[in-house]
């Protein structure tokens, strides 16, 4: 009887022949001319040397940049047709009413999406945000035909977003209605505290313009957001993965425990060997620490050969010459041994020890010649701080990265890949088989208890573990080809829906005021070294990201000129911030995406927003439901990623600034144009609303301008309560504050907001929300105050409760009426308070010594006083001449603000090098100060 391959089994399905297509005004006869013309144009670009010369260039010839490309669409390098699709894109939008004008309030919910989509599983990445849930924020911010844009892409999830937004199915799935005209709604309460569905978006595709640094995210992005032949793709995946099984099925052959009858290798164990401490003989380690029935890792076993108790940290790894025959020279590696293998006998699977036929026929692999098709790309570890741990493992180059029959097998099926016809066709398999890449390395944990062995390298670092899977072709790719077609057969794409460039986000072919809505989830400080991780499948691709721009900190590097710290970081931030700011409308949202425990990384993203123009509205939460790996196993990660919504100011207010500026107009107008942005409601209060928070806004938009700020802290408590209406400590347009009262009302009220005490500014705002609450006096405040204390920065100095109090807030003394907010607090919680006159003996003495905020006419005396304190204390640090290790934090900031406004800016400098880095890197106001000290000293 015939034996049946697994892949003869498999349906073959015929190929959907092309018509004439369409792309950017010229019709072609079909898809592969429209590429074929498109590829010559970008030849001949690549042969203008200063078309190279554009930031974030990737390394990589022409050739391989062209065979990776499909342009217009998608380029493996910067996209010249940006701009041609962009004012194709516009002409196509429906004309909007006569006095039409564009406002959207900040989505301020939290989102939660899960991340098993299959379209979300389709193509792993060290990051991905869940396409549904940036669907929510493009739905809020944008209508059917508008254009998105994403500077950090990734995998391409805003442009999947983007088209998904005209798929009902989904947008429905997401907990919103759609209506027959395409109307979208959303469940919210009315005024009535009954839930009501009220529209808030149309069902339509949006149109994305992708960008990214790495031509391996690029090249995914490319893959999701294409429309492909689904049965042709899986048609020639069949073909591929059939060919293969001819031509070296026999390198994972084995034969079953009766020595006859043949099995197919799923995968094979291999463990390293070790040296005892004791007696110098060779430990394979998993033969020896693994527990054989729990399927763990002991921490303690005895040697094979002097029954010495052992640890894998005792021993030392031992090394093997070998000539390199694709390097032309003798290198090292690890000593290897494989000691399990798991098989297959048609639908059974079963394991067993290596064999002396399974040992023949590695050495039948080993007397091959190594295919000349493997990347041989050396590893740059001098310029990289995550990779060179595999040096020590004698892993130089890429190839080193791999068994040898592992490279027989890459080696073959890449080149199938590349010898496919169709591009389209061809990019989607290279889109399928590069998945194997990492599962095919000495990077693939062998994992006992896990479901399977397909992908058990460690996320997100250069992990060489001492148990390697190796797995077969067919156990990683036979299932992929047929899930990958099921997802994309549901996916619904157009090829002029997307376009995907791959270069810097500080440098962008877009012309100014083009996009609608940004949505972004850049790097953040050292959680990822993106360029390094990318390295590995990009020698494969053959084009190489360009690591100079790359925004990361990075972490020691043997290069120190490389090497970027924070500052360099925030500068390449502020830079695509900057870029992005100028091809955004005037008017329009960027959300920001942020996911970095470090306080110095989410400072040094406030200010690079900050000096780039944007104004920040709103700060929510964004659960991903599955933590990354650094985000579950350290102890700092927060589970929960931020949300940052910040605008650009529209066109009128900005020309308007220009006349109003010097004067104190141009503040109230700033207010008044922010307060439009912010949201009416929120039931945890809405912070942005907050009078500091609104007078630091506007410092930071003065200070960037350029301008002297025209008003002091006092006078702005003042103006705010004289032109504003004001609930619950926070300052509403007269139309909002309407909507604010009515939602109070139906939600219930407001809920505390949790708060980190950890120096003065963070105390005053605590006693400020406790008291507002309640009115109390210095006994009831100070034990609470205590239980506070636990974080305060080592840095701050501690001032005494008292103090704070003094500076800050009133005491009533027993002396005249009661103060209105102590009034309220006991006339509300006492019934026999209620209907008394102020200055009723009961109610006084039931209000003696409560401490209460004071009105703004009264802060202002207040702050004043508060302020000298602070300036005189600056004084003294303006003289100490050695570091300062201990110091009020609330009167550097203050003195480098008078320091501002007299334009001292060497003062400002002078005591920034005083004071401990982190504290400044930490402090977004200081580090605004700082920087633009620094810049406008560099101009004089």
């Amino acid at each position: 009887m015939k034996e049946t391959s697994l892949f003869d089994s498999l349906l073959e399905e015929p190929q959907k022949p092309s018509g004439p297509v369409t792309c950017l005004g010229m019709t072609f006869e079909n898809d592969e001319a429209r590429r074929a013309h498109f590829t010559e144009e970008l030849r001949k670009q690549l042969q203008d040397p200063e078309f190279r010369k554009i930031e974030g260039f990737p390394i990589g010839s022409d050739e391989d940049i062209l065979n990776l490309s499909d342009p217009p669409y998608y380029t493996a390098c910067p996209n010249p047709w940006i701009a041609d699709f962009i004012a194709e894109w516009e002409a196509q939008k429906p004309e909007q009413p006569e006095g039409y004008h564009y406002h959207r309030e900040p989505f301020a919910a939290d989102v939660s999406e899960g991340k098993n989509d299959p379209i979300y599983n389709a193509h792993s990445y060290h990051t991905k945000v869940p396409h549904k849930a940036i669907m929510r924020y493009i739905l809020h911010y944008t209508q059917p035909g508008d254009i998105v844009f994403d500077g950090f892409c990734g995998t391409g999830m805003t442009g999947v977003a983007a088209q998904m937004c005209g798929d009902r199915e989904v947008v429905m799935s997401l907990g919103y209605q759609v209506k027959p005209d395409g109307t979208i709604l959303q469940e919210e309460v009315d005024e009535n505290g009954k839930k009501v569905w009220r529209p808030f978006s149309t069902l339509g595709s949006r149109r994305a313009v992708l960008n990214d640094l790495s031509p391996a995210a690029t090249f995914i992005t490319y893959n999701y957001n294409m429309p492909v032949d689904v049965a042709a793709f899986e048609k020639e995946a069949k073909r591929i993965l059939k060919e293969v099984e001819k031509e070296c099925g026999w390198m994972y052959e084995t034969l079953h425990t009766d020595g006859k009858t043949k099995g197919r290798v799923d995968y094979v164990v291999w463990s390293e060997i070790f040296s005892c401490p004791e007696c110098a003989g060779e430990v394979v380690f998993l033969e020896e620490a693994m527990d054989m029935e729990t399927k763990k890792v002991m921490k303690e076993y005895p040697c094979p050969h002097c029954n010495a108790v052992i640890t894998k940290q005792k021993m030392s790894r031992t090394f093997e010459s070998y000539y390199d025959s694709l390097l032309n020279e003798t290198k090292e590696r690890p000593k290897r041994k494989p000691i399990q293998i798991v098989y297959r006998i048609g639908k059974y699977k079963h394991s067993k020890t290596p064999g002396n036929n399974d040992f023949e026929i590695l050495a039948k692999i080993s007397a091959l010649d190594l295919p000349d098709s493997i990347p041989t790309t050396i590893y740059p570890y001098d310029d990289m701080w995550e990779a060179p741990r595999m040096f020590s493992r004698g892993v130089t180059h890429v190839h080193h990265l791999f068994l040898l029959r592992q490279i027989h097998f890459m080696a073959l099926i890449w080149q199938k890949v590349r010898d496919c016809r169709n591009g389209r066709i061809r990019n989607m398999l290279y889109f399928f088989v590069e998945q194997a890449i990492w599962t095919s390395s000495l990077l693939n944990r062998f994992r006992p208890t896990g479901y399977s062995q397909v992908n058990q390298y460690m996320s997100g670092v250069y992990y060489l573990p001492s148990q390697i899977s190796e797995c077969s072709p067919w156990y990683t790719l036979s299932g992929k080809s047929e899930r990958l077609a099921k997802t994309f057969n549901k996916k619904s794409s157009s090829a002029n829906s997307a376009i995907t460039s791959t270069g810097s986000t500080t440098k962008i072919a877009i012309p100014d005021g083009s996009l609608d809505y940004v949505f972004v989830d850049p790097p953040f400080g050292d959680n990822f070294a993106y360029a390094e991780l990318n390295f590995l499948v990009e020698s494969w691709l053959g084009v190489l990201t360009e690591m100079k721009p790359e925004a990361i900190v990075d972490r020691s590097k043997k290069n120190r000129e490389s090497q970027k710290g924070l500052s360099e970081y925030r500068q390449l931030m502020t830079a695509c911030f900057q870029e992005v700011y100028r091809i955004l409308k005037p008017g329009r949202w960027m959300t920001v995406e942020f996911s970095n425990t470090k306080a110095s990384v989410w400072n040094s993203i406030q200010v690079a927003l900050t000096e780039a123009g944007f104004i920040v509205a709103n700060v929510s939460a964004l659960d991903k439901q599955q933590g990354s790996f650094k985000a579950v196993t350290t102890p700092t990660a927060v589970k929960q990623d931020l949300v940052i919504s910040a605008y650009k100011p529209n066109g009128g207010f900005e020309a308007r600034f220009q006349k109003e500026a010097q004067t104190e107009e141009g503040v109230w107008d700033f207010v008044r144009t922010h307060l439009k942005y912010l949201n009416p409601f929120k039931p945890q209060g809405i912070p942005e609303r907050d009078p500091r928070i609104l007078f630091d806004q506007m410092v930071a938009y003065y200070v960037r301008k350029g301008y002297p700020v025209p008003i002091s802290s006092q006078e702005f408590q003042l103006g705010l309560s004289q032109r504003f209406s004001e609930r619950d400590g926070m300052y509403f347009l007269p139309d909002q504050v309407a909507e604010y009262d009515r939602k109070k009302i139906t939600s219930g009220g407001l809920t505390q907001m949790s708060m980190f005490v950890s120096d003065e500014a963070t105390a005053i705002q605590w006693l400020r929300q406790l008291i507002r609450e309640k009115p109390q006096t210095f006994s009831d405040i100070n034990p609470q105050f205590m239980q506070q204390l636990g974080g305060w920065s080592k840095n701050e100095a501690q001032l005494d409760l008292r103090e704070l109090l003094n500076q800050n807030f009133l005491c009533y003394d027993g002396k005249g009426p009661v103060p209105e907010q102590i009034h309220a607090y006991l006339s509300t919680n006492w019934k026999e308070l209620r209907n008394l006159p102020k200055d009723a003996p009961a109610l006084v003495t039931k209000a003696r010594d409560r401490w209460y905020i004071p009105d703004p006419n009264k802060a202002g005396d207040l702050e004043k006083l508060r302020e000298k304190a602070l300036f005189k204390e600056f004084e003294e640090y303006k003289e100490v001449k050695k570091k300062l290790k201990v110091f009020r934090l609330e009167a550097v900031r203050a003195g480098f603000k008078k320091a501002w406004q007299e334009r001292d800016y060497a003062v400002i400098v002078a005591v920034a090098d005083k004071i401990p880095n982190n504290v400044l890197e930490e402090d977004p106001k200081l580090l605004m100060w700082y920087d633009q000290a620094v810049t406008r000293m560099g101009g004089e």
